[in-house]
């Protein structure tokens, strides 16, 4: 406990340098520091207001200790101080507890918008059909949240499902509550072509990648083979016939990206690009994790694309993630975009899973 007041006095000593500095006309003019610094005053504020709360707590419970201690208080005045000393100390465990999250090491991604992509799985037309439903959920979810998407590619089916979409999610915070999709989600229904009314379990793979900047991932352009081809819509019927599809190899690694949806070769190419960007830093983030003893890793994490991490059961009304050991019979809302509840309950237990690990380490 010791060190965690350390730690938090000197965050406070910190904060209060750059509440000083921030009032220099100097600092003022220099737009790059006065940004810098204001961004970090601004992330500090939670955690210094936080910790005063807490030793106010504290110096209410001394006060109170005190006063008992010196004993002679009359009845009521007696209770009345033991019911502030109880308050005090109530609000001193959940400060405690409120500095303990503030302080959990920040995912440096969890600001950043996001790129997502969506692929049906095992399970054909009834697949595609869901992977089309869940890019309706997503983008649901995020405009009851105020946050931008934009389809960057699509590849259709002849009856309306998806064989893959990837698109963006631009917003404060969509990848810290996004990118506990990542995985296999699986649904069980009965499929609009079924003659004999028999359930089919059919699978679709989502990823979510954290958007990179062009300065967080350098890519050589000669590293990159460029092909250009005629968008094609459901069915192979061609959208237009000029060549502005645009399919870019990385060959270092071999990934390899397309996107059809604009008629322009270079917006396609553009958002090609962010996507291959994305990618490549993805592939860097998971070497460095593996680097991280598995013990230390939350065990609820970012999600792996190849893992079942929640199954959509129709005819029970019923959404279950796995991970965490939640179910909710409220299918219809999740579809149409009502996700807070879930992706609430899985940022809870990440944070609860590191702060177990904390206490361990």
């Amino acid at each position: 406990m010791a060190g965690f007041l350390e730690q938090l006095a000197g965050v406070e000593l910190r904060y209060e340098e750059m509440t000083h500095l921030l009032s220099q006309p100097e600092v003022a003019g220099d737009n790059q520091r006065y940004t810098a610094l204001m961004k970090e005053y601004t992330a500090l504020t939670p955690l210094v207001d936080c910790w005063r709360a807490y030793r106010k707590a504290e110096d209410s419970c001394q006060e109170a200790r005190e006063l008992l201690d010196q004993g002679g208080l009359e009845k009521d005045f007696r209770e009345m101080v033991e019911e502030e000393l109880a308050l005090a100390r109530t609000e001193m465990e959940e400060r405690e507890r409120e500095l303990k999250l503030l302080l959990l090491p920040k995912d440096p991604n969890d600001g950043k918008n996001v790129i997502m992509e969506i692929r049906a799985g095992a399970g054909g037309e009834e697949a595609a059909l869901f992977a089309n439903s869940l890019w309706r959920m997503y983008s649901m979810y995020a405009q009851r949240l105020g946050w931008q998407t934009e389809l960057l590619n699509l590849n259709e089916t002849e009856l309306g499902g998806v064989k893959e979409v990837s698109f963006s999610v631009l917003g404060d915070g969509a990848y810290s509550r996004l990118k506990y999709e990542s995985g296999v989600h699986r649904v069980q229904r009965v499929p609009e072509t079924e003659t004999q009314g028999r359930i089919h379990t059919s699978t679709v793979t989502v990823a979510v990648l954290p958007e990179a900047e062009e300065v967080e991932v350098q890519i050589d352009p000669k590293d990159l083979k460029i092909d250009t081809y005629r968008s094609s819509g459901a069915g192979g019927q061609h959208i237009n016939k000029t060549e502005s599809a645009i399919r870019i190899t990385h060959l270092p690694t071999g990934l390899v990206v397309e996107c059809q949806d604009e008629r322009s070769q270079y917006k396609n190419k553009d958002k090609a690009m962010r996507v291959l960007r994305s990618r490549l830093l993805e592939r860097s983030q998971e070497a460095q994790d593996r680097e991280i003893a598995s013990a230390r890793r939350s065990q609820v994490g970012t999600g792996d694309r190849s893992e079942r991490i929640r199954t959509y059961n129709f005819p029970q009304g019923r959404v279950s993630d796995h991970r965490i050991g939640l179910t909710l019979y409220k299918i219809d809302d999740i579809m149409n975009g009502d996700l807070g509840e879930v992706t609430e309950a899985l940022v809870m237990a990440d944070q609860a899973e590191k702060l177990k690990a904390q206490g361990e380490g």
